[in-house]
């Protein structure tokens, strides 16, 4: 599912009109990532699951095509961790 996708569903299941739905759904975004950049690093749904930025450690690799060792470096990076009640429908 995409995001005119996502907006086409809310429209159906509520009374606001689809360019509401896609404002919504950018200004969702926006504040996640906001809060995500900001000094807690951490947005929790409650039942959905938490978003949350880890620093990922510099470590070795090596080039599939030559072979050569390189140095990875420290990055960060987003991380989703599904909440209970998601698991629980995934499963």
């Amino acid at each position: 599912m995409n995001k005119n996708e996502l907006a086409v569903q809310m429209v159906k299941d509520s009374s606001i009109t689809k360019n509401d739905a896609i404002k919504m759904i950018d200004e969702f975004v926006d504040i996640l990532t906001e809060e995500l950049m900001s000094k807690d690093g951490k947005v929790t749904l409650v039942g959905f699951g938490t978003f949350k930025i880890l620093e990922k450690k510099q470590k070795k690799g090596r080039n599939p095509r030559t072979g050569e060792e390189i140095i990875i470096p420290r990055k960060k990076v987003v991380k989703f961790v599904p909440g209970k009640k998601l698991k629980e429908l995934v499963k």
